[in-house]
């Protein structure tokens, strides 16, 4: 009932090779997997971080009639890039936009999370070797030459990130409540722009002492691609409330509801993606204007949160909010795209001071160890003492048990243990 998981790139082949197919190549992976109705298929699949499911129990099903491309148990394919074979898929652990990104791992690895389905071809001999040869490694930016503007620069950027106070009018649409770990609110206020509103979900331990330790998050790309926060999917960050600590989930500009056409959260070199960019740092700022009209939230040491696009906005947004003490960065790097100045994030990453905390998987596609992460590591301005790249073995999020226990371990450290 279950995908068989936990094997290496070369069992995989040579089982495919014994009932007489093959691994798919990544380009006949994605078109059986349907890319295109993502938004469908990735609510119905098993993302998030709680377990296998039975093949087909949910309807993950495909266009072509397969079921669990997505999530589940990712899947190798034939195709390599450099020393490495390509996963397609993502897996139960994971967030759901990686459906349909590559994600190049070890051929020797037989992580948990790992399986694979075949493919038989109708004519082997007619597939032309662009499919199944190697994808060739493209370069990119070599961080290690660039260097960061000069304060006077930087100063001018951060005016651009200024807004004006302004009454919040805030409101608390409704309020539920988890018996086993929270109460939930949702809170809409002003914007900072565009006379907008926006809204925030607070998630209350119901087991802690007020005034809670409060964590804002940051999500991953998979953000930009829902249209409702109605059912907020709390991937990755879960257990910050489960731990005691006040959990806020701010809706930023282009996510959920607020959708304004934006199709990924890829950084460019366009005015759009800087404005963007601005909006939701304001976003951040107005939330954390509310949050301190609230006395059951302590105010001290406050902590943002990122995973993926939340992590690579790590490096930028705490350099121009200052009321942001602590930082956990999950699965983030440089991106090697040109953006504008104002708004690249080796710029801005020597003005974060605050307590970081960086972990990454080892065999991240997105953030590569070598070219991404540690460059972004080197030109972060927080003192060593008070600064972690925790490296552990994996893709684009690590295992859930390891980074949990370096998120709580961090933020016991530097915002103390929960009441």
């Amino acid at each position: 009932d279950y995908p068989v998981k936990g094997v290496s790139w070369y069992e995989a082949a040579a089982y495919a090779e014994y009932v007489g197919k093959s691994l798919p190549t990544i380009y006949h992976w994605r078109l059986a997997a349907g890319g295109w109705f993502a938004s469908e298929i990735v609510p119905l699949s098993n993302f998030g971080g709680h377990g296998l499911w039975p093949v087909g129990s949910h309807q993950s099903i495909s266009p072509y009639g397969t079921y669990d491309m997505a999530g589940n148990a990712k899947e190798w394919c034939w195709n390599a890039v450099g020393n490495n074979r390509i996963t397609r898929g993502g897996a139960w652990n994971e967030p759901g936009y990686m459906f349909m990104s590559w994600d190049p791992q070890p051929p020797l690895d037989r992580a948990p999370t790992y399986g694979f389905r075949c493919v038989r071809y109708i004519a082997e001999t007619d597939l032309p070797k662009v499919a199944t040869g190697a994808i060739p490694i493209t370069e990119g930016r070599d961080f290690a030459k660039e260097k960061p503007v000069p304060d006077n620069l930087i100063a001018i950027y951060e005016n651009l990130f200024r807004y004006d106070p302004a009454p919040l009018d805030s409101v608390i649409d409704f309020a539920e409540e988890n018996t086993e770990s929270w109460k939930k609110q949702k809170v809409t206020f002003n914007a900072a722009y565009g006379n907008e509103r926006m809204s925030a979900f607070l998630y209350l331990p119901l087991k802690a002492t007020p005034p809670y330790e409060t964590v804002v998050f940051f999500p991953g790309g998979y953000a930009v691609q829902q249209r409702s926060s109605h059912d907020l999917d709390l991937f990755g960050c879960d257990f910050v409330v489960k731990s005691g600590r006040a959990l806020v989930y701010p809706i930023y500009k282009s996510t959920y509801e607020r959708g304004d056409g934006l199709e990924t959260d890829d950084p460019d070199s366009s005015a759009r993606y800087r404005d963007h960019l601005i909006e939701w740092s304001k976003d951040l700022g107005r939330t954390i204007d509310y949050l301190e009209t609230r006395k059951d939230l302590d105010h001290e040491k406050r902590a943002l949160y990122g995973i993926s696009w939340g992590a690579y906005m790590g490096f930028i947004l705490p350099a121009v909010e200052k009321r942001i003490k602590v930082v956990v960065i999950l699965g983030g790097g440089a991106y090697p795209y040109k953006k504008p100045p104002e708004v690249e994030e080796i710029n801005f990453a020597p003005r974060v001071t605050v307590a970081t905390l960086m972990i990454n998987g080892r065999n991240d596609n997105i953030f590569p160890l070598e070219t991404s992460q540690n460059p972004m590591f080197r030109f972060l301005g927080t003192p060593e003492k008070d600064k972690r790249h925790a490296v552990l073995d994996g893709g684009h999020i690590p295992p859930h048990d390891q980074m949990i226990k370096e998120i709580l371990d961090w933020l016991d450290r530097y915002q103390g243990p929960e009441k």
